[in-house]
């Protein structure tokens, strides 16, 4: 009964949890939980693996695709590279004396709401007291040091308003230790001096001595004149770029950093120019062009050999440290209140003897006389009627000689010790004018001559029909008119004359050398040209002794030594004529020594001297020479042809 019981109480709950809605449901909900929790799990599992296979494809990019271009950024990243700034090549003089440098320089800033100064009290703190200081006061301090005026400061120091200017100013840059020095000594805020890595400038040390060869090195570093521009190939070293590696600071580690970094080679550029002889033949220039008022001159001294340049030098010139302000002031002194001739200031900064072509006079005469004699027109005894004047066309007035001397009979000497026009016109006479045209061309006028200085200047001929066309200009060719070449041509073609006949090239540049003296670069001079027979050239020669001892280059004569000269007296064209006394070059050329095989050819030529008929190539030019021969004659240790006279007044020949 009892079992009974039981097992009918246990029934009853079996019927009652099945009729209970939740007994119903539980087993459904289970299993939807299950099916969720799976479906999750797909997806994630899913998004898991398209994340893996993602990350595969890109490293299979990175390190296989794009692995070469990742390698570079990452180079490129850790790499840097340093452009040093390289100094221009040094010029030194034939000595070896340094005339062209480049050296350290430094820009100056001013900030002129900071200007003040400490001062100490004797006694009192040691800290001492600030002071202000005004701008005005600041531009009178320094100006004298900067070679400026106090109101040119004093403008920079305040804005368009009139305030005082609070940021930095720029004052000056390129400056010198020097100068650096100077301001720095004064002790005063307000005033910043710093040197960047590019803060390099061109020095001269000899200052205006050699401007007329070296040129300058303006403000952006480019050369537009003289050697600085024509050699500036070899000049401006080459610029290597030097690739270093940086850590993520940005520190550059020496692990790559070679010997030679920031080496430089000791090369420097030669010159054939002689600084004492260069000096001296400045002085004695300077001081003619005072004495006679002149416009401008210039002197040449070149080794007849080899066409190289002892000497060159141009007045007036300028300082090129500084310029700009000399071109400024010579702006003043040429134009005198004629704003049209203020641009001829520019001309200061060229070389005239290089660029700029003129008439020769007579100092062509030995030219004209080695052509005929080339042609065999005549011989050194030839006799010449000098009759005074020559009417060479019917209509054209006639040429004289200088004032107004006729001399007869006379030999071809003659002819050029007493520089007579007519006796050339009558030589030339005797030469076809073909003929006569074909050696002017031949020679080289109208022509460069090649010298390694920038901006040669063509001399000016007639054309070939032109100059056939009329006798007239033949015959004035004859003694030196009617055509143009440059001082430094002229020189060129004397020099044949002293050298046995050969027309060099003239130059300046001797090469480039290393400090125990050996030259490592290549000769670029070209080989001299035979133009002239050596005999005749002699003949030549011995003929302008005469015009030396006993002709109008009397002034240029130095005791104990044999020398050969010309004068030239060249009108210059004035409203259409030649009638200004004033408006003429005068010239004179010397060669020494007459009795050696190497000889030197010393040529002065002074522009516009104002003397009137006193002006001449005797008077004004021949005494330049002289006294360059004199200096040229020490500094070569050229012996003399008769020591016994050596000192002695020279004697005078009639």
């Amino acid at each position: 009964m009892t079992n009974l019981r039981r097992k009918q109480s246990e029934q009853l709950d079996r019927n009652r949890r099945s009729s209970s809605p939740e007994a119903s449901h539980e087993p459904r909900h289970r299993r939807s939980l299950e099916l969720n929790s799976q479906g999750r799990l797909a997806r994630i599992l899913m998004v898991l693996g398209l994340g893996a296979l993602g990350l595969g494809i890109r490293l299979v990019w990175l390190q296989i695709v794009d692995a070469e271009n990742l390698e570079r950024r990452a180079q490129l990243q850790q790499s840097v590279t340093i452009r040093p700034f390289v100094p221009r090549r040094t010029i030194v003089d034939r000595s070896n004396n340094q005339i062209a440098i480049d050296r350290p320089s430094y820009t100056f800033y001013a900030r002129p709401k900071y200007f003040s100064e400490v001062i100490f009290t004797k006694g009192k703190s040691k800290k001492g007291t600030v002071v202000e200081i005004q701008p005005l006061d600041m531009a009178q301090r320094i100006a004298p040091i900067l070679d400026k005026q106090p109101e040119e400061l004093l403008a920079k120091f305040y804005d368009k308003r009139g305030k005082i200017r609070s940021t930095a100013v720029l004052i000056g840059s390129g400056l010198s230790e020097s100068i650096k020095n100077r301001i720095q000594a004064l002790k005063l805020e307000g005033l910043d001096i710093s040197q960047g890595e590019l803060d390099y400038t061109r020095f001269y040390p000899q200052e205006d001595l050699l401007a007329s060869v070296l040129g300058y090195i303006n403000q952006d570093r480019k050369a537009p004149a003289g050697v600085e521009r024509s050699q500036s190939a070899i000049l401006e070293r080459k610029l290597t770029e030097y690739p270093l590696t940086k850590e993520a600071t940005g520190n550059i580690l020496p692990d790559r950093v070679t010997a030679d970094f920031l080496h430089t080679d000791d090369l420097k550029l030669r010159l054939s120019i002689d600084l004492r002889l260069q000096r001296a033949a400045r002085a004695a220039l300077e001081q003619q062009i005072k004495v006679w008022n002149a416009k401008r001159g210039t002197v040449i001294v070149m080794d007849a050999d080899t066409g190289a340049l002892r000497s060159l030098v141009v007045w007036p010139t300028y300082d090129p440290n500084n310029y700009i302000r000399d071109v400024n002031n010579y702006r003043k002194i040429v134009g005198r209140g004629d704003i049209a001739n203020q641009d001829r200031a520019t001309t200061l900064l060229e070389n005239w003897a290089v660029s700029e072509p003129c008439e020769p006079g007579s100092t062509f005469k030995p030219i004209n006389i080695a052509i005929a004699l080339e042609n065999g027109v005549i011989k050194p005894n030839t006799l010449i009627n000098d009759t005074g004047s020559i009417t060479v066309f019917k209509g054209l007035k006639p040429i004289r000689n200088s004032h107004f001397e006729k001399y007869g009979e006379i030999d071809i000497a003659k002819v050029l010790e007493v520089s007579s026009n007519v006796g050339m016109v009558k030589i030339m006479q005797k030469l076809n004018p073909v003929t006569y045209y074909n050696w002017i061309q031949r020679i080289g006028l109208g022509q460069k001559y090649g010298i390694d200085l920038p901006s040669e200047g063509l001399g000016r001929i007639h054309s070939r029909h032109e100059f056939l066309s009329s006798p007239a200009y033949p015959a004035n060719a004859a003694f030196g008119q009617g055509f143009t070449l440059t001082p430094l041509q002229m020189v060129t073609l004397l020099g044949s004359i002293a050298n046995g006949g050969k027309l060099v090239t003239p130059h300046v540049v001797e090469g480039l050398f290393d400090s125990a003296g050996l030259r490592k670069d290549k000769p670029t001079v070209p080989q001299p040209t035979q133009i002239f027979s050596p005999a005749n050239t002699e003949s030549v020669l011995k003929m302008m002794e005469t015009v030396v001892v006993k002709g109008s280059g009397k002034n240029a004569r130095i005791s104990g030594y044999r020398i050969a000269g010309k004068t030239g007296t060249a009108q210059q064209v004035s409203n259409g004529g030649y009638g200004d006394d004033n408006r003429k070059i005068t010239s004179f050329v010397g060669i020494l020594p007459v009795d050696s095989k190497h000889r030197y050819v010393v040529f002065a030529a002074i522009d516009r001297p104002q003397g009137g008929i006193e002006a001449l190539g005797s008077t004004v030019a021949a005494p330049v020479v002289k006294a360059v021969m004199e200096s040229l004659i020490s500094i070569e240790g050229i012996s003399p042809s008769d020591p016994s006279q050596v000192g002695k007044e020279p004697p005078v020949i009639k």
